[in-house]
């Protein structure tokens, strides 16, 4: 089977009467317009078939698929760099254990600790963090965050360990950003930015500290479980393999909210919260 140049997702496609069309990653359609290029001769370039003597009709309408970004500058990797592979795994295991088995898949070498697990456990310390020398810790949470549980995590970027999470509150769950670097917005930098864009910040604080009063409780189906692992899988994978980015928020500045009774995902650009400067002293 030939082998296509064009990038994922970008088809081209014969319309009866009309010549060739593109079908874009994005789902739209655009007419080629091929001129005298032999259309049979440019589908060939386009699937690295039987090379085809290229005239200058057909450069220049294969200059135009390049220009518009409908071709491959190359293969993605499809290994998970050794120096990556190790990821320890902290959490529920409603969460863990499907990310654990997608990881495995990518070519990763997850490690699920039981130790320090569920969002009822005590605070683990940058230590029990880094043991074992993890490239990135992913820490999954079937409920809200209690305070401080992620404050030690958010040092983790400045020991060069990439830091993931997602947590669920109430039907609503989020996949914070990837923080990879010195600078990126940590678990903190999310909690400060989500009282601050709402005016019940009283009553969201008071929330994530508890106590809670609620009824029956809400279980994460599998479909849910395995769309929340698998948008934190993809960006682990991104991450570990310097794939380029897809278009829309730049994974370091982007929060994903999950509704989980439809698995709407919704997408919120959001910021590192600057250090506020200490109070000068007053002369006295």
């Amino acid at each position: 089977m030939p082998r296509s140049r064009l990038v994922p997702g970008a088809e081209v496609v014969a319309v009866p009467g009309r010549g060739l069309a593109v079908r874009t990653p994005e789902g739209e359609f655009f007419t080629v317009r091929t001129g005298d290029a032999d259309e049979d001769a440019l589908l060939s370039l386009l699937t690295e078939g039987t090379i085809a003597p290229v005239d200058g009709e057909l450069e220049r309408v294969v200059r135009a698929f390049e220009e518009a970004g409908y071709l491959a500058e190359g293969p993605r990797p499809s290994l998970w760099p050794a120096a990556r592979r190790d990821v320890r795994i902290l959490g529920d295991p409603v969460l863990t254990e499907p990310l654990a088995a997608q990881l495995t898949a990518l070519g990763a070498r997850p490690r699920t600790t039981s130790a320090v697990t569920a969002s009822d456990g005590p605070p683990a310390g940058i230590g029990d963090l880094l043991d074992g020398n993890p490239a990135a810790v992913v820490w999954c949470l079937d409920g809200p965050v209690p305070d401080g549980l992620w404050d030690a995590a958010d040092r983790l970027p400045g020991h060069g360990v990439a830091w993931l999470r997602c947590h669920r509150e109430g039907w609503q769950a989020y996949v914070e950003p990837v923080a990879a670097a010195p600078g990126d917005v940590t678990s903190a930098h999310v909690r400060s930015r989500r009282l601050a864009a709402t005016p019940a910040h009283r009553e969201l604080a008071a929330y994530w500290s508890g106590p809670r009063t609620s009824g029956a409780p809400v279980r994460l189906s599998v479909p849910a479980a395995t769309l929340l692992t698998a948008l934190l899988a993809d960006d682990l994978d991104r991450w570990a393999t310097d794939a380029p980015a897809p278009a829309g928020l730049p994974a370091r500045r982007r929060l994903r909210r999950v509704d989980l009774r439809t698995l709407t995902v919704t997408e919120h650009p959001v910021l590192p919260v600057p250090d506020v400067a200490p109070m000068p002293k007053k002369d006295g």
